[in-house]
């Protein structure tokens, strides 16, 4: 195959004016001195490790010649996949989406490429280059034909995977997308993407929703749990595992239908959900990884007994609760839960906030790679300000009041979260009487922000 003049002819261009020998530019590559004749030459193929090595010979960027080498070596040769697979996974490494998207459109006309094209998104998936993967699996969803295939769900799933962010509007949008594809999924890969799926909606306090996932979850969880430890069950081999021990689906099912319970204000329901997922002595298998989880379980019923308690108005567990978290590094969770459950009945909680002033002043939103965690710990930012605010001018304490609504309402802005915005809007409006000169300025920025949501800021 002759490799177009081109390429070619700029690495000879190259050589005659550094003076360079074939011999040489091998040597500086580490190429053999035939390889290189060939390729100038025209006699020979080039590969995109050949070519990369070559352009870095030639102290060019490493993309330099990947447009020209999809019209000589790709468009205009007989498709080869030994040889687009790798160019592609550069392409990944180096963010040249164009190319990626240039070489997919041309396979995507032979229905072989695309279960070659799934399984290098999946790569791409697997190692974290998120965009690459995304526009992959975007193209083999456009043109999977059996529109029930697992394989398109998977798509979708992993699609799902890549956007959910910050954005909690997004957010939302994603989720609702990706929901019909949900069941034709494998059944361990419906387990996580069930919990994905309440987790996302649980950031964004659509309680329903989270009732509803996380119960199609713990049942589904339990179905697969009673088929392992049947004596048949065992005989059959899955295709696939779950990510966590089975049980846990089922725990985190009755962990996230408390939470829902809670929110709604329904705290007897929630308390038989803790009560389920705090006994977990049915569960059989006693493996390292599984007494850890059932460890955290038991750890999570104990300080969602406390909170329950709280939330329904026992102000009586609150030294108990006070000093279960000052042995704990992160607070502010039931900080949080502290404060909504003063602002809820009125409480003077004064002596705890005192105590925990420094960690308070220090309180930053902190950071995460975990999926649910980076959606979570922005809004526990946002709450736990939005919160202090509303507490601190109820109490009069406008200047410290209005700093903190501040600090919420413009992080709520920045993940674009309707129901906090409207919730800071709200507030402000409420004690504008007293914020000072240098606050009342910045009205145009809470004007910008209109509460057209329709959510019942009653509870907030």
């Amino acid at each position: 195959m002759e490799i177009t003049p081109m390429i070619r002819t700029e690495i000879d261009r190259y050589l005659k004016h550094q003076g360079i020998t074939m011999t040489e530019f091998g040597h500086m590559t580490d190429l053999n001195v035939g390889t290189v004749s060939g390729i100038v030459t025209g006699n020979r193929s080039i590969s995109v490790n050949q070519l990369d090595r070559i352009t870095a010979g030639m102290g060019l960027p490493p993309d330099y010649f990947y447009e020209r080498y999809i019209e000589e070596c790709i468009i205009e040769s007989p498709l080869n996949w030994r040889k687009i697979s790798p160019f592609l996974y550069r392409c990944a490494v180096l963010g040249r989406l164009d190319c990626i998207q240039r070489v997919v459109s041309i396979l995507l006309d032979t229905p072989i490429y695309i279960s070659l094209l799934f399984e290098l998104a999946e790569e791409f998936f697997q190692k974290a280059y998120q965009e690459p993967a995304a526009l992959l699996y975007e193209n083999v969803a456009e043109s999977e034909k059996k529109q029930h295939s697992e394989r398109l769900a998977v798509c979708q799933y992993r699609l799902f995977s890549i956007r959910i962010g910050k954005d909690q509007a997004q957010n939302l949008q994603t989720a609702a997308k990706f929901e019909p594809f949900v069941d034709r999924l494998d059944e361990f890969e419906q387990l996580d993407a069930l919990k994905d799926l309440a987790n996302v909606y649980r950031a964004l306090s659509l309680w329903d929703k989270v009732t509803e996932f996380s119960y199609q979850m713990g049942r589904l969880a339990q179905i697969q749990y009673d088929l392992a430890h049947n004596s048949k069950g065992k005989e059959r081999e899955p295709k696939n595992t779950p990510s966590k021990p089975l049980f846990t689906y089922i725990a985190y099912s009755e962990l996230l239908c408390a939470n829902a319970c809670d929110a709604r204000g329904e705290h007897k329901q929630a308390l038989e959900h803790i009560h389920r997922y705090a006994d977990l002595s049915w569960v059989k298998e006693n493996d390292p990884d599984s007494l850890y989880w059932k460890q955290q379980y038991q750890q999570w019923a104990k300080i969602n007994f406390y909170v329950n308690r709280l939330m329904s108005g026992d102000i009586n567990v609150l030294p108990d609760y006070v000093e279960y978290m000052a042995g704990e590094k992160e607070i502010f969770a039931e900080l949080l839960n502290i404060i909504e459950a003063a602002n809820r009945y009125n409480v003077n909680v004064d002596h705890i906030l005192q105590r925990f002033e420094s960690q308070i002043e220090a309180y930053r939103e902190p950071s995460s790679s975990d999926t649910y965690t980076q959606q979570f710990l922005p809004q526990q930012y946002v709450r736990f300000w939005y919160k202090t605010a509303k507490y601190s001018l109820n109490k009069g304490r406008y200047t410290f009041g209005f700093k903190c609504l501040i600090k919420a309402f413009e992080k709520a802005v920045t993940i674009n979260h309707g129901l906090l915005i409207a919730n800071c809007v709200s507030l402000f409006e409420r004690y504008k009487m007293y914020a000072t000169p240098e606050i009342l300025a910045r009205n145009d920025l809470w004007e910008r922000n209109d509460r057209k949501d329709g959510f019942n800021l009653s509870n907030s």
